[in-house]
This record gives C-alpha cells, structure tokens and sequence, in this order.
C-alpha cells in the first residue's frame, strides 16, 4: 500500500484594530506547544477538525482561544506550506481578519501561550513565526494564495 499524501488543514485569525500609528494585529507568544515556541503568532489559531470548513474552525478556535463571540471574519488568503524535511506532511492554511467581535480578548489557554499583545502591522515583533510574518504582509492584498516553503527544483 502506497503512503497517502497528507495536507493538514489549519485556520488563523487575525484581530485587526486601528491605532495611533496604522492598523495594529493582536499576536499570542508561543510557549510549551513544541512548535515556534517563543515566537509571536496569530492570537487564535488552529487545525480544522472533520466535518467542519474553514471559517467555522476560525470562529471556534477565536472562542476557545480569545472568549470572542460574534466574529465577523474576513477571508484574506491562502497559503499552501511545507517545511521540506517531510514531503508526506504539507499545510494548507486558511487566514482570516476580524475587526468586529464580541468579547474583550483573553488568553484562555495559558499552558500553550505566555503573552498576549498588539502590534503595528509595520513593525511586527521579532521572532514572529516565519510563515505567519508572510501571510501578515499580505493582509488586505487581494493575493488569494500564497505557497511557502517550496524550492524550485531547476
């Protein structure tokens, strides 16, 4: 039997606000997640679970991870990503935007992040997550998809 190739589907939210210095995006700092742990990343994030498309995993992961209710998401982008070391694992993510909510957001999971913040989209902290740091200079592009990761073979 042949290995089946894998696409592991994952749902992001980005809370967007105005500030004094442009839009600002509100970002968690990783911890003991065993990945990117240390690095700033989008505040509610996700793997999309069966049976449920990718808006709803957005919705349900800005509840459990922020308290929010009412979200209005926007959808920004695509992003088709591998990190080359297992070609049998690759991610598609779905990036959304909110600027509506209801709810103050709060870390509800404090074993998986240490810090909650905002930052100016022109200026996002260091480290933030590779991938994420491409999708957050796309928001509001119009891009639609993006790939990450893959190499030319030529």
């Amino acid at each position: 039997m042949l290995d089946r190739f894998v696409v592991v589907p994952a749902s992001y939210v980005y809370l967007l606000r105005e500030g004094e210095g442009g839009t600002e995006v509100l970002l968690q700092l990783r911890r003991d997640t065993g990945y990117m742990d240390g690095f700033w990343a989008a505040a509610a994030a996700g793997h999309v679970e069966r049976g449920e498309d990718a808006f709803a995993a957005a919705a349900r992961e800005a509840a459990e991870e922020l308290g929010l209710a009412d979200i209005d998401l926007t959808f920004e982008l695509t992003m088709h990503r591998t990190q080359g070391a297992d070609p049998i694992d690759e991610r598609v993510d779905f990036f959304f935007s909110a600027r509506s909510w209801s709810g103050e957001p709060r870390l509800l999971e404090p074993e998986k992040a240490s810090g909650l913040a905002w930052f100016p989209l022109t200026d996002l902290p260091e480290p933030t997550v590779p991938h994420e740091r491409v999708a957050l200079t796309h928001l509001g592009s119009g891009t639609g998809y993006l790939a990450f990761g893959f190499h030319d073979p030529a």
